[in-house]
């Protein structure tokens, strides 16, 4: 079933829920039900977090230049992923003598908070001493590798100085052997005198030049510096960081969240509810309100027939009906349509194929004859026309009962285009509510 292209807009679409509100009103249901249910039978998760300040070690490390998101001079970045890396998580099993480190990787998670040197390491389990227990191991076994890294680094470059001092040290001392051998042996064995001796070991030096002994001094310059950092780096703390705030116990889980849930099954129980209403509406095609009729139908509804009518409401009926036919004689049929209601030759048709249907069709048809004899009188001095209730009477008009829930609307699209084709112009329909009762006898008049 189709909406009419004059009639979506927002107070359709309101009316189709109100119309749908039962379907409406269970999917919601269902959608909250289902998330509380979810939330109920969802295993509980408590997440603890242990706060780590990182401070650099004294080693070498990495650097990054700092921007609007970071502004220390640490990679904190690096840092969190060596946090959740394999050697830390192996150091913090070891602490919680835990067989499997790589199962405890997946309930870890490191948060860097923005312009600040802190590691976040949040441990989810399903107990809160648990989570409290493997978020604190796991800060300390990031504290420790890096410690144990930074002493690494360190011992390293002590190894690299010591190595590369023992060397200058070397050639160090072969610059000085060489020189003294210059000055003493081979120039002492060939003079006797003391004169001779001073003559010629000054001849010596200035033979040997300036280049022997700038080498020694730059020598000893690197050997000073050499010793100048081996000791520096001898007395360098390792200070890996500090655990700022140790993990505690969390007092409620942190998953599931009641919001999260019960607004997840909310949202999903009004999806449901607007598709399952506007489904339903498009599928049902039952007229079961006035309103129905132009909606459905495309048929001005020209009167709504009460529980008792009387000869005034005959009279505003028979008004709109002689607007409707215009001047000249015609000939008007009142046909009921519905469970019960005429087929193509005239004859009751039972809808349902049970006696239900069989009443339905008698009192309709009641209500037609009724309703024929007191139209026809009140339409007597406004307008030349003769109600019948039979389509053997070839009219020209025709104004169709419809009883509310009861008919649907290919019922009367169907109705319409018969008298269409038997040259009868359908001038509107008149409701006739669910129980209605004509008049008993026949011959009784309107609200007599």
């Amino acid at each position: 079933m189709s909406l009419p292209p004059h009639s979506r807009d927002l107070s359709e679409y309101g009316s189709v829920l109100r119309r749908r509100r039962l379907v409406a009103a269970v999917c919601l249901l269902a959608g909250v039900g289902g998330g509380a249910a979810a939330l109920a039978l969802t295993p509980e998760r408590y997440t603890a977090i242990a706060q780590v300040q990182v401070v650099p070690t004294g080693a070498q490390e990495q650097f990054n230049a700092p921007n609007s998101r970071q502004r220390e001079t640490l990679n904190l970045d690096t840092e969190s992923q060596i946090a959740r890396s394999a050697v830390v998580a192996t150091l913090a099993a070891a602490i919680l003598k835990y067989p499997d480190p790589e199962e405890l990787r997946e309930h870890v998670t490191i948060d860097v908070p923005p312009n600040s040197a802190i590691l976040s390491i949040s441990y989810s389990a399903s107990d809160p001493r648990a989570a409290a227990a493997g978020a604190q191991a796991y800060a300390e076994a990031y504290l420790r590798n890096r410690a144990r890294a930074a002493e690494d680094a360190i011992d390293g470059q002590l190894k690299l100085i010591s190595a590369r001092l023992r060397e200058v040290e070397n050639d160090l001392d072969k610059a000085a052997a060489t020189g003294a051998a210059t000055t003493d042996p081979a120039q002492t064995a060939q003079t006797t005198t003391q004169t001779t001796q001073a003559t010629q070991t000054a001849t010596a030096r200035t033979a040997a030049g300036p280049g022997t002994t700038r080498r020694k001094t730059v020598l000893a310059r690197q050997v000073s510096d050499l010793t100048l950092r081996y000791d520096a780096l001898k007395t360098v703390a390792v200070t890996p960081g500090t655990v700022i705030s140790p993990a505690t116990p969390p007092a409620r889980p942190a998953y599931p969240s009641p919001p999260l849930f019960l607004g997840s099954g909310l949202f999903l129980g009004v999806l449901a509810a607007a598709g399952a209403a506007f489904g339903r509406d498009r599928l049902d095609t039952r007229i079961r309100a006035c309103a129905d009729v132009e909606r459905l139908c495309g048929l001005p509804l020209l009167a709504e027939l009460p529980a008792r009518p009387d000869s005034g409401f005959l009279d505003e009926m028979a008004a709109a009906v002689a607007t409707s036919l215009g001047g000249g004689p015609h000939r008007l049929l009142l046909e009921g349509v519905g469970t019960g209601g005429r087929d193509g030759g005239g004859r009751a048709r039972n809808r349902d194929g049970g006696r239900a249907g069989s009443l339905d069709g008698i009192r309709i048809q009641g209500t037609a004859r009724q309703l024929a004899k007191g139209l026809g009188s009140a339409l007597a001095h406004l307008v030349p026309v003769t109600v019948v209730t039979g389509r053997s009477a070839h009219p020209d008009a025709a104004l169709l009962l419809v009883a509310l829930r009861r008919t649907t609307s290919p019922e009367v699209n169907r109705a319409v285009r018969q008298l269409g084709r038997q040259g009868a112009r359908v001038l509107g329909a008149v409701a006739v509510p669910p129980g209605f009762v004509a008049p008993v006898p026949e011959t009784a008049e309107w609200g007599a």
